[in-house]
């Protein structure tokens, strides 16, 4: 029997995972890696707020990108959170459809992932971490490159757009070489790609991290790059991706994962609802078919869930599959 996306709603929604309290369940950028045939990992979590700490503080402290707390708490206020209010912590992750290998950036989600290769007799990792991208007028480019060589207390050479931006924007003219320092946005730690004027590097504006807000570079928090820094050697490859619309096994079971997609690509995504479908189908039809075409792996989509997960657009993987009947 093929899969179908049309189905019944009245099977109840599984809950597949708990949701822990921050205050017994320690974070981690750093995961056990799950089998090629897993697609999830991580834990949601949730934590307290307090009228000492932002929104956005939290985020920090817990490793978040600033977009990606807020879509998880649309009803916590981002600067005057309610003391006490329940924060949901989204760190349970799908990962993206690319090659598990070196670091793998999705745009939408603004996140970074990292598959080091793991030391002889250990198990493998997987680390992730929040990043800025570039505006809508600075695009980060898509595609394969490598890591060229890394930097430590980088100098930064303003492009001669951003010093005209500068001025235009009746800002202080921008030196012809920044040195290492508090007013260098290349912050401690950079690493250089393939593609020429495009960089991974940390920040000294930490609170626009996991925002659309560079020039095109990608921004870790500064915390986060040293560590990244330490670890990926030069000539590790990256893939930047765009999958704002993402897709899991855990078994046989299925989780989808949304955000919302980039800006220029509003128009291809004027019937979201549509468009989500469509990439069920293929998604569908690519992992649940073996190369001489034959299912082995019947799916029964709860369009009910699925409904939910559209609606919210939250960012947290969400079980979409349903148990088949007897």
């Amino acid at each position: 029997m093929k899969h179908k996306l049309p189905t019944k709603t009245g099977i109840g929604l599984f809950l597949f995972f708990a949701i822990l309290s921050a205050s017994t369940y320690i974070h981690a950028e750093s995961w056990i890696r799950p089998p090629d045939d897993v697609d999830i990992f991580g834990q949601i979590q949730t934590t307290a707020a307090s009228r000492e700490e932002t929104l956005l503080d939290i985020a920090r402290r817990y490793d978040i990108g600033q977009d990606e707390m807020v879509l998880a708490n649309p009803e916590v206020n981002r600067w005057l959170p309610e003391d006490g209010a329940t924060v949901v912590l989204p760190l349970r992750f799908i990962i993206p459809q690319a090659e598990r290998t070196g670091l793998v950036i999705n745009l939408p989600e603004m996140r970074l992932y990292y598959f080091p290769k793991p030391a002889k007799g250990q198990k493998p990792e997987i680390i992730t971490y929040p990043v800025s991208i570039g505006r809508m007028d600075w695009k980060t480019p898509l595609g394969r490159t490598t890591i060229v060589r890394k930097q430590k207390n980088p100098t930064w050479t303003p492009p001669q757009s951003l010093k005209i931006e500068a001025i235009t924007e009746g800002k202080p003219p921008l030196q012809d070489i920044v040195p290492p320092g508090p007013d260098n946005p290349l912050g401690r730690y950079a690493l250089y790609l393939g593609l020429s004027g495009y960089l991974i590097h940390s920040t000294n504006k930490p609170f626009g991290v996991g925002m659309r807000v560079t020039h095109g570079c990608m921004r870790l928090y500064p915390e986060d790059i040293e560590k990244l820094f330490n670890l990926v050697p030069a000539g590790t490859p990256v893939q930047i991706v765009n999958q704002p619309i993402k897709l899991g096994w855990q078994g046989s079971i299925l989780f989808i994962e949304l955000h919302p997609p980039l800006e220029e690509d509003n128009t291809s995504f004027s019937d979201y609802e549509r468009k989500v479908h469509s990439t069920i189908s293929e998604f569908l039809e690519k992992t649940t078919r073996n190369s001489s075409g034959t299912i082995i792996k019947e799916t029964r989509i709860n369009m009910e869930a699925l409904a939910s997960a559209i609606r919210t657009r939250n960012g947290i993987p969400t079980l979409i599959s349903e148990n088949q009947e007897n």
